[in-house]
Parts: C-alpha cells; structure tokens; sequence
C-alpha cells in the first residue's frame, strides 16, 4: 500500500512556520483555528477538525473546523455533545490511541461526525490531543477523500497539538482579572480532586477518596445517574500512584455480550469469524494503570465470573488461547443499581460484589447538596462563556433562587446541560429565570415534608455564595444583602455555617 511520507527538509520547514505562526495568535479562536489550518496544511488532508474535552471529560465539543482550506463557523448545535455514540472518537479518547484508516468502510464505521459531502471520506486520521502531562484533553481529526495512509504525520501533528494546548492554557490564564493575591496552597483533598463542592456531604467524599488512593482496594461508586461517578475514578486515577499510566474506561451496558468480552479479554487470531489478527483487550491496554468499568451491573452473569477470576487471580485469557497472562490494573466500577438488590434476586454474583465492594463510595444526589448547586452553576456558566469566547455572564437573584429551588432529578448532568442551554439563550450579559427550563416534578415525600427546611436549605445556599463572593468578610456580606451584621451571624449560626465552609 502507498504510504505517502512528509519530505523531512520542506515538512521540517513548513511545520516550522506554523508554530510561529501559532505562537504569536492573540486569542483563543485565532490559535485553534490556525491549528486545524495547520493540520490540514501538513498532512495535505480536505478536512481538519479538532474537539475539545470539558473540565469533567464528560462531553466532546467541536472547537474547530477547516474544510477545504476554509475555517468554518461553529453552529449551536456543534456545541458540547456526548461522544459516547461515536465509535471511533470514543476508541480514540478513551484509549489514548492513534486511529488511523486508510480505506473507510461505510458499512463497518460511522462517521457521522464528517461533513457531508458529494465524494465520499475515505482515509481518517484520529489522534489524541495531550497536555504537557500527557494527560488526554481532546482529538485532532484529519480526513481525505483520497485512500492513503495518514499515520506518517501523528508525530508531529500531536507534538503540534500539545504545544497548541499550552498556548490556550497561556492566553486563558491572561484573560482572567487578576487577583490582588495569589491564592495559598492546598492539599488534595481541600481541592477536591478537581471536583467542585464543600458541601458537608462531598467533604465526606473527598475524605474517602484520599483514604483509598495509595490502597490496592478495589473501589465500587454508587450514586444517581448524572452525580459525577466517572470523575471519582478519574480522580483516584490522577492523584493516585498509577496516574501516570492509563485510564481507560468501558461502559458495561454499551456492548452486547460477545463484543464486551473480546473487547475486555481480547482474542487471538481465529478465534471468531472476522477475528483476522491478534488484538490487545482493554485489561491489557490498562496494564500498570487503571480500568474504570461503568455500569457493572448490566454485566452478563457469565462475564461476571471471569471478572471474578481476574480479580481473585490477576491473570488474564484472550478468547482464542490456552495460555494466560498475569496484568496488574486497578478496577475500578460503578453503577447507579442497588446491587445488593440483585444479588438477592440471583441477577448479579454475591462473591463478585463483594469483591468490588472492598471499599465503597456512594455519591450524594445534587438535592443533597444544596449550596453545591450555586456553585457548580456558575462554574459550567463561565465554561460555556469561554467556550463561546464571550465575556461572562452574571447572574440575576431570581434566576439563582429558582435553581436552588429545584431538586435535579437529572443531577449534576441535567444542571451542566441546564446552565449551557441558558448561556446559548441569554442575548444579554446577564441569566434570567426565562433562560432557565426547569421541569415540574410531581409532589414527593422528601420535596414536601418540611416547607421549613426547604426554605432554610435555599437560604443557607444564598448566605454561603454570598459570604464566599466576599472572601468570608462578614461585615461586606451583610452589606450586600441589606442585613443588619447581628441579623447575618444569627442567621449563620441557625443554619449551621461555619467558617471552614469559607
């Protein structure tokens, strides 16, 4: 097969160019833009595009676009999606691996994430975009209508793009107002692992975080759909000892399954019809690292016993072979069933639970976080701000109190999909509770039991956002909120707010 190679002395100085080019743009849409120029310049593709992960790797937004030599206006609907449906970005992202295709088939793989176009895409390049840690922060995506081979410029296009992510990081960091000084150290666990809340009940989360990291103990989060359950194991991942090592993650309920267990085992050459060569399962790919392993409950029971064997031995077994191997990878699942549940009704392994189980770490819903919500709001408002490149928006009363109001059955998910939504409406600089889409839940137990107590956990949100936007001074809090300073410390301590919360 062709394999079209860069000349060395004529690439060397084209690439060359375009890192001088890039290091002098002066905002966030010029750099990005220039390097998906760039991209498609170097490995002389019709198409370049680049994604972005938001600061929970949750979601994949398209950042940037070239198109036959042309920078292409970003639409609201190319805004933050979820990547988990795309295949091939998703091997990509979650692997940390090259992709590259020099003959895409229609029938075996869906690139709905290329344009349309009257000739049809027929080579991709898919390459993890790194940080200056290697840590994965988005994808380059290069592809040609003509069948050739790509994998010659990921080198250098993915040292580009490392450099291309510093610069962000420099001009981001620029944009923001100074601080009149700098802010004192902290450790992990005041940090909360990049995770954002003090609440009491995440405080309690970190704590257990930070007993687990340097642990052998295989780890089970439990919590509502939409509470964050990935970031806890991305947390123990990043500030543990195998953080630099591999993260790799699998969602149990995505595969049917024959295809989770090859995708896990991995299989020999013949194994199965279509099994044409040997490949590497995802135990394997996470070796020294870690597996995060989501949805363990929708796991087959007869996966669960080799799961089992995995676990108890550290051995693995491709499909295919006779011989085993021994790993070394951290497991680490979740799920938002009540496995304990299952194992009553013999739909789920009682000795594989409390294998997993040897230390659990149950997310508290976001109703139970009350002066959270606030906080996390704000935090996916100036995300989104940035990602449009505006100034950031501030935040009426009204609309706060309605979100403090409200009981997110959705979580953390339905408020980061929330507050984006509102961002895209609000014409102006400021939210209103009319950008706000907040459904009717009907009348329930815990939302109507205790009108005092409701009353008092929106109060309590409002009193700790405002004494945090004032740096705890109590004096310029009860200020802002036209109180007498007796009234507002009577008020902290009825409501429990003390100065560690601060």
């Amino acid at each position: 097969m062709f394999m079209r190679v860069p000349q060395p002395l004529h690439y060397a100085e084209a690439l060359l160019e375009h890192y001088t080019d890039l290091a002098r743009a002066a905002d966030g849409g010029a750099l990005l833009g220039g390097f998906v120029q760039a991209a498609a310049r170097l490995a002389d593709c019709e198409l370049a595009q680049l994604y972005l992960l938001d600061a929970g790797h949750t979601s994949l937004g398209l950042s940037a676009e070239c198109l036959e030599s042309l920078l292409q206006p970003r639409e609201a609907e190319t805004l933050p999606a979820d990547y988990k449906d795309e295949q091939l970005l998703q091997y990509s992202l979650c692997q940390n691996r090259v992709l590259s295709l020099s003959e895409l088939n229609g029938s075996l793989h869906d690139t709905s994430f290329l344009p349309a176009s009257h000739r049809p895409w027929r080579a991709l390049l898919c390459l993890p975009l790194l940080d200056q840690r290697q840590a994965v922060q988005g994808l380059l995506l290069c592809a040609s209508h003509a069948p050739r081979e790509l994998i010659g410029f990921a080198k250098s296009l993915g040292l580009l793009g490392t450099f291309v992510h510093a610069q962000l990081q420099l001009l981001q960091r620029l944009r923001r107002p100074q601080q009149h000084s700098a802010p004192a150290p902290v450790t992990p666990c005041a940090s909360g692992y990049g995770m954002i809340g003090e609440s009491p009940a995440m405080r309690r989360t970190y704590q257990l975080i930070g007993k687990v990291l340097h642990s052998p103990y295989t780890v089970l989060v439990t919590g509502e759909t939409g509470t964050g359950k990935e970031l806890v194991a991305r947390a123990i991942h990043d500030s543990g000892p195998r953080r630099g090592a591999r993260f790799v993650v699998q969602n149990c309920s995505a595969l049917p399954e024959h295809l989770l267990e090859s995708e896990l085992f991995g299989y020999r050459k013949g194994a199965f019809t279509g099994a044409d060569r040997d490949r590497q399962g995802l135990f394997d790919a996470a070796d020294g690292g870690t597996l995060f392993l989501d949805e363990i409950g929708d796991m087959p029971l007869s996966l669960q016993a080799k799961l089992l064997r995995v676990l108890q031995e550290g051995e693995v077994r491709p499909l295919g072979s006779n011989d085993t191997h021994r790993i070394d990878v951290r497991i680490v699942t979740a799920t938002h069933r009540d496995l304990q549940a299952m194992v009553s009704a013999g739909e789920f392994r009682e000795d594989l639970y409390y294998r997993l189980a040897q230390f659990p770490i149950e997310l508290p819903p976001l109703r139970q976080r009350g002066e959270d919500i606030l906080e996390l709001a704000r935090h996916f408002a100036d995300k989104a701000c940035a990602f449009l490149q505006r100034d950031p928006c501030n935040w009426s009363v009204a609309a706060l109190d309605r979100l403090a109001g409200y009981a997110f059955p959705g979580n953390v998910r339905e408020l980061k999909g929330m507050v984006e939504r509102a961002v895209l409406l609000c014409e102006t600089s400021e939210l209103l509770p009319s950008h706000f889409n907040l459904r009717e839940l009907p009348a329930s137990t815990e939302a109507t039991s205790n009108l005092r107590e409701r009353l008092e956990q929106v109060e309590r949100a409002l009193l700790l956002d405002c004494l945090r936007r004032n740096g705890g001074n109590r004096t310029l809090a009860a200020r802002e909120l036209g109180l007498p300073r007796r009234t507002l410390l009577y008020r902290m301590e009825r409501l429990n707010i003390h100065a560690s919360e601060l």
